[in-house]
């Protein structure tokens, strides 16, 4: 007859062994090898997850979204300019004096055309993924498309009704007035709401990958300080059991740890500041300065406005004073008084805001503070040149002259200013470039080596218990 099988023991009794078995020496060396490899994972994966933090930070900020807001930002620029080189040509008719300023702002005019088309695809690039931002860039080049016909029509009867420098025909100024309208009142705002949109997806980017990032160091060091704890125990543990010294494995898993530890924290503080770098010294003064830029172009343009169309001049006059506040804001309720504000402010270098206050009062790189400085006396220049401009126009017999000094001195004296807003972009687009850079390459690697040195440590774990348990077999 067959001898029935032993029965299994109650399952009272196998949870009774199994506390046996943690009560005795190999159990305990066992638990306290796997509180270690379970330590080694926590800090793996918090690690892991702040770590991907930076990666997806830098990605939004220095390679999706960021572009983007540069992308539109030069898409504002140009377009804006169109319209102004626009006015331009428009004011200086057929007077030879003039000819050949006519003929580089025609030039100009192509070329920013060019540029929009350009900002716009490329943009329209950037947001392949998104098909809202799709539809807001198919519609500005509808847009465009019609401002285009528009002035292609104003020039082409301005081409055919000679005229001095000055305002042209009633029917060329119709046209211009009806394209310029179409670019401020919808095209300008479409491009202005792809940059905003973007903004605000760095921005919310930023806030939360740079949190996330700092919060992962204190979970780094928590999770580590309990994996050292956890592995200094063991030896302690393991040497009055064992009356030996050190365990050489064990103390190389110890030694491995901290290194581990410290290079995260190391490198997600690094991490951290790259992220903070790019966005407040580089994303924000860019897409800042970018708007001033802009901005100050349209500025210049309802100063030729106002010389092209004398019966909408009060209107562009006050135009002009608005859109000089948001550069350069100061306690002044006319123009008259805004020229005086200007020119005390820029000695004191205090007491305003908008655009150029704010990158005033925020240098940290190097090179910036002379930037700002010639940005600023550019700036002060070219309202010296708007304070003589509406003197002369204003005076009888001064039409012409005023003309002249805004299509000449008036002219280089804006391009010079522009000139210094381009090269204190520059200094923020190469800082911006530059943590963007020192940031991806502080992650390189990292997605092999945190994973192996991981495993590195649990397994030197598992090797420097394998001698103590192997006794008791």
């Amino acid at each position: 007859m067959t001898e029935a099988p032993p029965s299994r023991p109650p399952a009272r009794l196998a949870g009774v062994a199994r506390v046996v078995r943690i009560r005795t020496l190999p159990g305990r060396i066992r638990g306290f090898a796997l509180l270690a490899v379970l330590a080694v994972a926590a800090v793996f994966t918090v690690a892991a997850f702040a770590v991907q933090d930076a990666r997806d930070g830098l990605k939004v900020i220095g390679h999706d979204a960021g572009p983007q807001v540069v992308a539109t930002g030069d898409l504002y620029y140009a377009l804006s300019d169109m319209d102004a080189q626009l006015a331009a040509v428009l004011l200086m008719g057929r007077e030879q004096n003039l000819g050949a300023g006519r003929a580089k702002a025609l030039q100009v005019y192509d070329q920013r055309r060019s540029e929009a088309h350009r900002a716009l695809l490329q943009g329209s690039n950037l947001a392949s993924d998104d098909p809202a931002e799709q539809q807001t860039a198919r519609s500005i080049l509808d847009a465009l498309g019609r401002y285009e016909q528009l002035a292609g029509q104003a020039l082409q009867l301005d081409q055919q009704q000679p005229h001095a420098a000055g305002p042209p025909s009633d029917q060329v100024r119709a046209l211009y007035r009806q394209a310029t309208d179409l670019m401020k009142l919808d095209v300008l705002p479409k491009a202005y709401n792809l940059t905003l949109d973007n903004g605000t997806t760095v921005r919310r980017t930023y806030e939360s990958k740079h949190a996330a990032v700092l919060d992962g160091i204190a979970w780094v060091v928590i999770t580590g300080l309990v994996l050292i704890a956890i592995l200094v125990g063991l030896q302690v543990y393991l040497t009055r059991r064992f009356r030996r010294l050190v365990n050489p494995v064990l103390a190389l898993a110890t030694l491995a740890s901290l290194v581990l530890v410290v290079a995260t924290v190391g490198l997600l503080t690094s991490e951290a500041s790259h992220l903070s770098k790019a966005k407040n010294d580089g994303f924000d003064s860019v897409l800042s300065l970018s708007r001033a830029r802009a901005i100050s172009n349209n500025a210049d343009a309802d100063e030729t406005r106002y010389l092209l169309d004398p019966e909408q001049a009060d209107t562009y006059e006050q135009v002009y004073l608005d859109k000089s506040q948001e550069i350069f804001s100061v306690t002044a309720g006319n123009l008259h008084q805004y020229y005086q504000q200007v020119d005390q402010r820029v000695a004191a270098h205090s007491g305003f805001t908008g655009f150029l206050g704010l990158e005033s009062q925020h240098v940290t790189l190097a090179g910036q503070r002379a930037a700002v400085d010639r940005t600023l006396q550019g700036y002060q220049t070219v309202q010296h040149d708007d304070a003589r401009l509406r003197t002369l126009a204003t005076t009888a017999g001064g039409r012409h002259d005023a003309i002249v000094l805004r299509m000449g001195t008036a002219s280089r004296d804006f391009a010079t200013y522009d000139q210094s807003l381009v090269s204190l972009t520059a200094i923020h687009q190469k800082a911006f470039a530059s943590a963007i850079r020192d940031g991806d390459d502080g992650l390189s690697g990292w997605s092999v080596g945190l994973p192996v040195a991981a495993v590195v440590i649990a397994i030197l774990v598992l090797v420097g218990v394998r001698p103590r348990l192997s006794e008791f077999r």
